[in-house]
């Protein structure tokens, strides 16, 4: 391992720090070589009552305290990470909702659409979520769009993901393997062992189209664990749904009991799934009315934490954080990130929520 230290004497600027971090971490990686970057200093501070003590690195990025100099001492900023509140604003001051934060969010997951309706590139996953990647849990490959990609630049963007601690999912793409397979349990296990093999951490199960035994469900929720994949089965009333299908369409499909959603999504829970993603149509999604009391349904028989509605919509994520609270688990599209972030944290909304959204933490 090669160790590359930096260090300074001179009056510190957390800017150039952290540039100076990223080129070192830069040439390491040109070079293929592993290292630890570390950065030497500490901070003697003068807080605004006027007194002196020596900075706590916790509190090195906030705008409270003002360096007045420093003294050699070397600490790593690779193991710190985790501890820094790298997220703090320019407007930590003024009040907001407290939400869980990365890595350890289990609430108020935000999971992002990548690649499909628009090309989602690297540069541009990697931007956003420097960006915005505080107030994103997850990205989510639709409509098998990830099978098209060159093996190398799938790879790439899944890291990219990771290196911003936001897991990736597969989307439903199972549903066109089961169908083109007829089921066929060696080609499965392949698609699960690539996907696993690829970087995925989590396996949508999907039906919208497919006629699946609920016992057969169940076990490939298992099977998809067994991988060492989150296996993530979706659920929904409407038959035939996930294709963008017209209204009248999905009408003359017809639509099944809320009770026969909630039965499966507890039958696949006890199977080992760890979420339930709610699929929109016929709820929210291609409806002349909301289905309100399917939502509330929902809400009031399944566990909070353990499902995820599909709300790719502004008035539709609006509703479900009106309803249910900042906590929310929501599946919204990558050009809604900051919108959906505005709502959570309470500091904007439209006339139904403006002011309106809060949190309490004991």
């Amino acid at each position: 391992m090669t160790n590359t230290f930096l260090s300074t004497s001179k009056r510190p600027d957390i800017a150039d720090m952290f540039a100076a971090y990223n080129r070192t971490e830069q040439k390491l990686d040109r070079e293929g070589k592993e290292g630890e970057v570390s950065i030497g200093c500490t901070f003697i501070i003068k807080n605004i009552n006027g007194n002196r003590r020596a900075l706590d690195i916790s509190e090195m990025f906030t705008s409270r305290y003002c360096v007045k100099y420093s003294i050699p001492l070397l600490f790593s900023i690779r193991s710190l990470s985790h501890h820094l509140p790298e997220h703090s604003t320019a407007f930590s001051f003024l009040p907001t909702n407290k939400l869980p934060s990365k890595p350890d969010r289990k609430k108020g997951i935000t999971e992002i659409r990548g690649p499909y309706y628009a090309p989602v590139t690297r540069t541009y996953l990697n931007e956003l979520l420097q960006d915005w990647g505080e107030y994103v849990d997850g990205i989510k490959f639709a409509g098998g769009s990830f099978s098209l990609m060159p093996e190398k630049r799938l790879r790439e963007m899944i890291d990219i993901a990771h290196k911003h601690q936001c897991y990736v999912s597969t989307g439903g793409y199972i549903e066109r393997v089961l169908s083109s397979s007829a089921g066929d349990k060696q080609i499965i296990k392949q698609y699960l062992k690539t996907c696993k093999d690829l970087g995925f951490d989590v396996l949508e199960i999907s039906s919208g189209f497919l006629s699946i035994p609920a016992d057969d469900w169940t076990e490939l929720v298992k099977l998809v664990n067994s991988y060492g994949l989150k296996a993530k089965t979706e659920v929904g009333i409407q038959w035939g749904a996930g294709g963008d299908a017209s209204i009248k369409e999905l009408e003359n499909a017809g639509t099944r009991d809320s009770k026969w959603l909630i039965d499966r999504a507890k039958k696949f829970l006890d199977a080992g799934a760890h979420m339930i993603m709610i699929e929109s149509e016929g709820i929210t999604e291609n409806v002349k009315s909301w289905r309100t009391d399917v939502i509330s349904a929902i809400t009031s028989n399944l566990p909070q934490d353990k499902i995820m509605f599909e709300a790719a919509d502004p008035q539709v994520f609006a509703y479900h954080i009106q309803n249910n609270g900042a906590h929310a688990n929501l599946f919204i599209d990558h050009s809604q990130i900051v919108q959906l972030a505005c709502l959570r944290k309470g500091i904007w909304g439209t006339n139904k929520t403006f002011g309106r959204i809060v949190t309490f933490q004991n």
